[in-house]
């Protein structure tokens, strides 16, 4: 051992002060030891990563999807096989035969809700980075096989392949992202605020799986529609039974594989989903089950007034999306260079998925000056639509407008159509069914382009759910605004424009449960509850507010300190005892009252008078 006077640092060692080697070396003590930290986090993090990589897997496509495959075109095309209970897959954009599917009967959905229930049990004991691993595995192959995906749903559905991938595989995407990255905090523990009387407890709010839940989806898209639940459920901790519509039954078993066999390949059970089909007669069995916590209802209204009815009976609560009239307002003052951009997210917004979308444009509400550049500059461009089939169209004859699921509609358009015309309406292309020449058998609605439609006319306040373009003319702002409301729907809504107080009028005034500003349906891309208001439907899914619908929301107060407990005051212990203890108690009780809610120290010290009896 040296002694080192710090005062005289003359010892030397390689020509330097003994002090300052010592600095040196407790400086480089502190950078190795601040470096094998970093490399312990990055450790942990690699493995975290690891921990929660996804597992590749395979799930066998349906032959119907490879390129090339022709399959028996059906005379009549129609769902229903001719005494029999079987399900008739067809293809609609040709009339092609894709199989038959044998329905879920009411002891069927017994068994599979007995399954889910007691695989769930298990499930719920996992923890997030496992059900991570789940989506994050189904995510993988979801980027990998998205051709295949999109191949099945077109086929079953009628869609573009260019639809499939903004309608079915896009949003489900997104979905997985989001769930994967933000789930975890929007399920965690939730602390709450305390008050003065309360303060020596600390509150939170604990979001636990509800068990079994349920999904009534429906066919317009087939993946996304089916696989969106599956993902907030099972990460919440739920198992699920999704009934697919009868429409697209044909496509579910695939889809729903995707799911299972993720759940297999990271070591849980496949029961923990359960996929059915069944007729609208068995549906009500599944609905008003008791062991069902939560129903999601995609359809119609009417069809919604008999789930809502049928899970009264057992008081499952329901989120319901029926579908809306969406409009989309075009303010006057629109730039001349965003004109072109927001006619084509016009264009896209009325035509994805053949107009068969929830979210879709079904009103353009457009100011006077903008009004008449939109009839004149759309309407070549609505006559050059192409419908039909993308699976037999090749890339020289590209189409733009898929099939409608089926023809049974065809025939009151066209009367609402015949309607709007007699009572002012300017028909500027299609307004008829479409007899394709390649694909006579599958069900095609010409492109349609309807001007000066007024708010009177029935095709303005019925949903469509087909390719029309309804053009509306507003005089203001004010009478915009006026329009958009004027329907018992109120799902989506989107405004085009420059005038910020004018966007933000709107944003505010319109009734809706969505808005997106120079822009179309954008809300469920960045996972924004979904969901509407009025007709539209309640409840919201998406988001952390749909992730939380799917929990039991667990309100838990505990001890804040040792030895602080609550304790009833003498005074107020029954049985009272003692003359005037009536009273002694009242003012007591309101002295709590005073004492921790009055707005001032005067009322505070009122209050404590009261609780000291004084």
């Amino acid at each position: 051992m040296i002694a080192i006077d710090r005062q005289q640092p003359t010892q030397q060692h390689d020509g330097l002060p003994l002090s300052v080697m010592d600095s040196l070396d407790e400086y480089r003590t502190y950078v190795l030891g601040a470096v094998g930290a970093a490399t312990l986090y990055f450790l942990y993090l690699l493995l975290r990563t690891d921990l929660e990589a996804p597992v590749p897997y395979h799930v066998p496509p349906p032959e119907q999807a490879q390129p090339g495959w022709k399959g028996q075109v059906l005379q009549e095309p129609t769902l229903k096989v001719s005494g029999s209970s079987l399900i008739q897959c067809y293809a609609p954009a040709t009339g092609e035969a894709l199989g038959r599917v044998n329905p879920s009967t009411a002891q069927g959905i017994d068994r599979a809700i007995a399954k889910a229930k007691e695989a769930q049990v298990q499930w719920a004991q996992t923890s997030f980075a496992e059900r991570r691993k789940v989506l994050k595995t189904m995510l993988k192959f979801i980027l990998e096989n998205q051709e295949t995906i999109a191949r099945v749903a077109c086929l079953d559905s009628g869609k573009t392949m260019v639809d499939a991938a903004l309608g079915e595989i896009l949003v489900t995407t997104e979905k997985l992202r989001w769930v994967i990255r933000h789930g975890e905090e929007s399920l965690r523990n939730d602390r709450r605020a305390t008050n003065l009387l309360m303060m020596y407890k600390w509150n939170e709010v604990m979001y636990q799986p509800l068990g079994v839940v349920a999904a009534l989806v429906s066919w317009n898209y087939p993946f996304h529609n089916l696989v969106s639940p599956i993902i907030a459920s099972i990460f919440a901790g739920n198992a699920i039974v999704v009934k697919g519509s009868e429409a697209t039954a044909w496509s579910s078993s695939y889809f729903a594989s995707i799911a299972t066999r993720a759940l297999e390949v990271c070591g849980h059970s496949a029961d923990i989903i359960q996929s059915v089909i069944c007729w609208p007669d068995v549906a009500d069995h599944l609905t008003s089950h008791p062991d069902i916590s939560h129903i999601t209802f995609i359809g119609s209204r009417p069809v919604a007034h008999y789930v809502c009815a049928s899970a009264a009976k057992s008081l499952t609560p329901v989120c319901v999306e029926l579908g809306g009239k969406d409009p989309a307002i075009v303010l006057d003052d629109l730039s001349n260079s965003d004109f072109k951009r927001v006619a084509s997210i016009l264009m896209r917004g009325t035509f994805q998925s053949a107009g068969q979308n929830c979210i879709g444009i079904e009103r353009v509400i457009a100011l006077p000056k903008v009004h008449d550049r939109l009839v004149s500059y759309l309407t070549p461009k609505i006559l050059a639509l192409k419908p039909g089939s993308v699976l037999t169209s090749s890339a020289d004859s590209p189409i733009d407008v898929g099939a409608c699921i089926s023809s049974a509609n065809f025939s009151h358009l066209e009367s609402l159509i015949s309607d709007a015309v007699k009572n002012g309406a300017q028909l500027l292309a299609g307004g008829k069914r479409y007899i394709h020449p390649s694909h006579p058998q599958g069900h095609y609605f010409t492109p349609t382009f309807l001007a000066n439609v007024t708010p009177s006319m029935a095709i303005a306040q019925q949903e469509l759910f087909a390719p029309v373009f309804l053009l509306m003319r507003a005089e203001s702002v004010s009478d915009a605004i006026a329009i958009a409301n004027s329907t018992v729907y109120a799902l989506g809504s989107s405004v085009y424009g420059s005038s910020h107080s004018d966007l933000e009028r709107v944003v505010r005034e319109v009734h809706a449960g969505m808005v997106a500003v120079n822009d179309f349906a954008v809300t469920y891309m960045v996972q924004l509850p979904f969901g509407g208001v009025k007709g539209s439907g309640y409840g919201r899914f998406a988001g952390a507010e749909g992730l939380r619908s799917l929990c039991n929301m667990k309100a838990v107060t505990r001890d804040r300190w040792p030895g602080v407990k609550t304790a009833i005051p003498p005074p107020m212990d029954i049985p009272l005892k003692g003359e005037g203890a009536g009273a002694r108690a009242w003012n007591m009780a309101q002295g709590i009252v005073w004492l921790g809610y009055a707005p001032d120290w005067r009322g505070k010290v009122r209050g404590l008078k009261g609780v000291l009896g004084l």
